[in-house]
């Protein structure tokens, strides 16, 4: 029953975070994952590039622009990012963590919770 929970959790952040980056961006990821690994939440975003950025993404100065500009971004939302996953998982986000791939087109955010949730999880188990 636990591991469930888990995984509807999980794929709750996921939805989550498509949904806000459609609102944010005009599109979202074309996949997303989520994973509750002890006191982390990790996601993983695939296709998260616009058409405009990958054109950009084939030249250095390109690349740079766009990681700059996603930075920025982040920085602006993370407030609202770390909300999310406090909304969804009951849990206090202590710190977060981003970086994106514009040769993947991938996107991964880290939380850092303020208890194992993972642990938690399985404890409901018991």
């Amino acid at each position: 029953m636990a591991v469930s929970h888990k995984k509807k959790m999980e794929a709750e952040i996921s939805e989550a975070f498509i949904k806000f980056q459609r609102e944010l961006i005009g599109r979202g990821p074309q996949e997303g994952k989520s994973y509750i690994v002890g006191d982390m939440v990790i996601c993983r975003f695939k296709g998260v590039l616009t058409v405009e950025e990958k054109h950009l993404a084939h030249h250095e100065k390109g690349r740079r622009v766009v990681k700059e500009m996603r930075e920025v971004l982040r920085e602006m939302y993370s407030k609202e990012c770390e909300e999310i996953v406090e909304t969804i998982t009951g849990c206090r986000v202590l710190s977060s963590h981003s970086d994106i791939s514009t040769k993947m087109g991938e996107r991964i955010e880290v939380y850092v919770l303020n208890k194992d949730l993972e642990k938690a999880l399985l404890d409901m188990k018991s």
